[in-house]
């Protein structure tokens, strides 16, 4: 009665350091605001997890099942979310060097992200139901998943961030700059979609 801790890390590392609704906000995040500025927000975004981890594991899935168009619904407003962040980024110009361009979302805008990310609950409920042996205590399964996804996010949420900054730097007032920006947008749209179909 135990977690596959070595498969399931594997499992998480690759969903976390690819293309997605959580990754393209911090990108965008990092371009538009720096990387420094942005860390808040990354904090934010990784410990976002731990309010959809928690109640998966304690039972979140057994109501899913008994009324399974409340969790329908829930998929649905939080692709609309993260499509309507999309479009906000799509529109998003990027400040050169030294530039004034207002205050980085923070913390608390940061919980939000995985909350309302399809992908993130896709992959906790892949996690427990593909990689936690039956019968295994609810507490040590949700705390080894949780525990997990935290370790893999300090790692990739950053370098994605970091990314963005980078590539801003490059360009920033330039023509290429909103075609970064609507790309960003694409493949946070493309991520959701690929979820949910």
């Amino acid at each position: 009665m135990t977690v596959a801790v070595v498969t399931f890390t594997a499992f998480a590392a690759s969903q976390i350091a690819t293309p997605g609704p959580a990754n393209m906000a911090l990108m965008a995040t990092g371009a538009r605001y720096g990387f420094a500025a942005a860390l808040p927000f990354v904090a934010g975004v990784a410990l976002g997890k731990q309010l959809i981890i928690w109640p998966i594991g304690f039972g979140l899935m057994s109501l899913a099942q008994s009324v399974p168009i409340l969790f329908e619904a829930l998929k649905w407003i939080s692709a609309a979310y993260i499509c309507w962040l999309a479009w906000r980024v799509a529109h998003l110009r990027l400040a050169p060097d030294g530039a004034q361009v207002g205050d980085a979302p923070g913390f608390r805008a940061g919980l939000i992200v995985h909350p309302l990310n399809p992908k993130a609950w896709a992959m906790i409920v892949t996690g427990f139901a593909n990689f936690v042996t039956p019968g295994t205590p609810v507490l040590q399964a949700t705390a080894t998943i949780a525990i997990c996804l935290l370790a893999c996010q300090m790692v990739f949420h950053p370098i994605w961030t970091f990314a963005g900054d980078r590539i801003a730097r490059l360009v920033a007032g330039r023509p290429a700059e909103k075609y970064l920006m609507r790309t960003l947008a694409a493949l946070t749209v493309a991520s959701v979609l690929y979820v949910l179909f």
